[in-house]
């Protein structure tokens, strides 16, 4: 008896599992949504220096001014980035196999039509790093990991390494060329793309990451022993100053002598997918947010929107915002770039004179589900530079990311993606907090 009913109820789980797989994704509404389906929708993929990240700026411009934003204007910059080319993988031998594989970002390009080389497994980062130096001339390298899904993301930055460090090793110890498992926690296919570095005394080589599946695939073969071999095209390249630019707007504040509070997202996306998760809800969520705390009467300090550009690829939007306003004083800094699941953490980076504004904020948010915790605020990639240089008052509003690395980088990052009301509650925790700090008129610090 007990058997059957487990059956039934497996069963009976597995049929409501379809059925909310074969559901329509729901639409929302509200400023937030309709900003992440605006930009998800009319500009589309917004790869850092192409022309729809440029199209994304002007559009960012006209939405921000019909929403009220004063001050609205785009802050031009240039950088070093990259294009994607053609790219291909097939493992060739021990057995024939076609690999979904995306060129990381800052590869170097293969000769058209691409290299073929032997493939040699390393299970980790580590073991990569123990070869012998020369070792790997005239080979393709693999990279694996063992990266798992985390409420607050905390396998990227360990494993993330294999995608960041792992191909300027490989080609320090002579490879032709690198692959790694993709930096997620998916079990689709799909590669994960994302960029990678060079140390500035090796010569860069082509470098992608294939899908999770196919990561398992090359994990199964090497267990057996048996010689690998890849063919391998990866066409893109890095190109020298394209044009990027930051869309900055205000909602003025009463009193214009004290330093603006800064909200930020960022505005470029990679080319996979439409970036929905990273990072048009961002967009969305902090834009109204910064209206809502303003809804019943102007608030005591100026709320300024920061949609950064060229971040995906190095940060450079952050990195210019904080050199062109190194000497207007700022107050605080958030950021929001990490999809558009359920807020559940607050973090702060306060002085010891701003202590019982800390608590009064996370008063504000338990009612919501949303618990403060210890550690140390550090406000996100794109508020990080201003927020270091200026040692300003920083608030993280954590969201729940167990399955943001399901489709960070990929084809997958799309509107159907967006829950609704998740979003929503985004907005909410946003606005509470920053209904409290745009109307604090004492002094506002880090630690």
């Amino acid at each position: 008896m007990f058997k059957t009913m487990t059956r039934a109820a497996a069963l009976s789980a597995l049929l409501l599992t379809t059925a909310a797989h074969a559901a329509p994704p729901t639409e929302g509404s509200g400023v937030a949504w309709d900003i992440t389906a605006g930009l998800t929708t009319e500009i589309g993929q917004r790869l850092a220096g192409s022309d729809r990240e440029a199209a994304a700026r002007d559009w960012a411009v006209t939405r921000l001014k019909a929403l009220g934003f004063e001050s609205v204007r785009i802050e031009p910059f240039t950088f070093d980035g990259w294009v994607r080319g053609p790219e291909s993988a097939m493992l060739t031998a021990p057995y024939p196999h076609k690999l979904a594989i995306a060129a990381l970002g800052y590869s170097a390009p293969t000769p058209k039509g691409g290299i073929t080389a032997p493939l040699v497994y390393f299970p980790t980062l580590e073991a990569l790093k123990a070869a012998p130096e020369g070792s790997l001339k005239g080979k393709i390298a693999c990279i694996d990991h063992a990266m798992r899904a985390a409420q607050d993301g905390a396998g990227y930055g360990p494993y993330g390494a294999a995608r960041r460090q792992g191909p300027s090793i490989a080609a320090a110890k002579g490879a032709a060329g690198v692959v790694i498992r993709s930096i997620g926690t998916d079990w689709q296919r799909n590669p994960h793309t994302g960029a990678t570095s060079w140390s500035k005394d090796v010569t860069s080589i082509p470098a992608g990451a294939v899908s999770n599946p196919d990561a398992d695939l090359i994990v199964r073969i090497a267990k057996t022993g048996k010689p690998m071999s890849l063919s391998l095209q990866l066409e893109g390249k890095p190109v020298a100053k394209l044009p990027s630019g930051n869309v900055v707007a205000e909602l003025p504040g009463r009193d214009p002598s004290l330093p603006p509070i800064l909200v930020a997202c960022h505005l470029d996306s990679w080319d996979l997918g439409t970036g929905a998760f990273d990072d048009a809800a961002g967009c969305g969520i902090i834009t109204e947010a910064a209206l809502a705390a303003q809804k019943d009467a102007k608030a005591l300090r100026t709320i300024r929107v920061l949609w950064a550009g060229a971040e995906e690829v190095g940060v450079f939007g952050g990195a210019a915002y904080a050199e062109a306003h190194k000497n207007e004083p700022h107050a605080l800094a958030m950021e929001s770039d990490f999809g558009a699941d359920k807020v559940w953490r607050v973090q702060f980076d306060f002085g010891p004179g701003n202590a019982a504004l800390a608590d009064r904020i996370a008063a504000s948010l338990a009612p919501i589900g949303v618990v403060r915790a210890g550690g140390k605020a550090n406000g996100g990639a794109d508020v990080g530079a201003i927020a270091r240089a200026q040692k300003l008052a920083v608030v993280d509003l954590s969201q729940d990311g167990t399955r943001y690395f399901d489709l960070h980088h990929t084809p997958d990052d799309t509107l159907d993606k967006v829950d609704p009301a998740q979003l929503a509650q985004n907005v909410e925790a946003w606005r509470r907090v920053l209904a409290i700090v745009a109307n604090e008129a004492g002094p506002l610090g880090g630690s």
